[in-house]
């Protein structure tokens, strides 16, 4: 699904984060977009999915498009269990069993038999459920805010090969600090 971005501006009072910002992602591409913080990395992503209006310019080609998001903050329902966090996403579609989703978190690491809630998961456990919750949903579209913050090296492997296997003839849209990420997916890198 092709998005097309054309000369987006957003600002926040005084402060404007995006001037005239224009780009197209392509159908089946994987683009990471990287630049200072406070230049307007999340405020694009959050203008795509139309969680946040801008003041110009439009975005088109998301009106039948299905997204979806990893969020810089995890937005997992802490209560449940993170087996529940991910079926919320797929009992929907109906595409994947209990144990097709016990079996992707034994990949990254977490043993999604455990009954315990997600509140009292680690940082980076948190962030594994959010991601494989993102990957396992009924997409055509990705978006992901800095998805591998907080991961130690291993675990980010197991993640990133999930990512890769999970994003094969979607488009993903990806915000990053690391300069080494963008090699992770042979992404094309935008600065902004």
């Amino acid at each position: 699904m092709e998005i097309t971005v054309k000369n987006l501006s957003k600002s926040y009072g005084e402060n404007k984060v995006l001037c005239d910002f224009s780009k197209v992602f392509e159908d089946n591409s994987f683009t990471c977009i990287m630049g200072k913080s406070g230049v307007g990395k999340t405020t694009l992503l959050d203008v795509i999915l139309g969680v946040t209006k801008q003041d110009g310019g439009e975005v088109c080609g998301t009106e039948n498009a299905k997204f979806s998001a990893v969020f810089q903050e995890n937005r997992l329902c802490e209560n449940l269990t993170a087996l529940l966090n991910v079926k919320m996403v797929t009992d929907i579609s109906g595409r994947y069993s209990e144990s097709d989703i016990i079996n992707m978190f034994k990949r990254i690491g977490i043993d999604a038999t455990d009954k315990k809630p997600v509140s009292d998961f680690s940082g980076g456990m948190k962030r594994r459920v959010a991601i494989l919750r993102a990957l396992m949903a009924d997409f055509d579209v990705l978006v992901m805010d800095e998805p591998l913050n907080g991961l130690d090296e291993e675990t980010k492997g197991s993640v990133v090969e999930l990512i890769r296997e999970f994003t094969k003839n979607k488009t993903v849209i990806m915000t990053t600090h690391d300069s080494a990420e963008p090699k992770l997916f042979d992404a094309t890198v935008i600065q902004i």
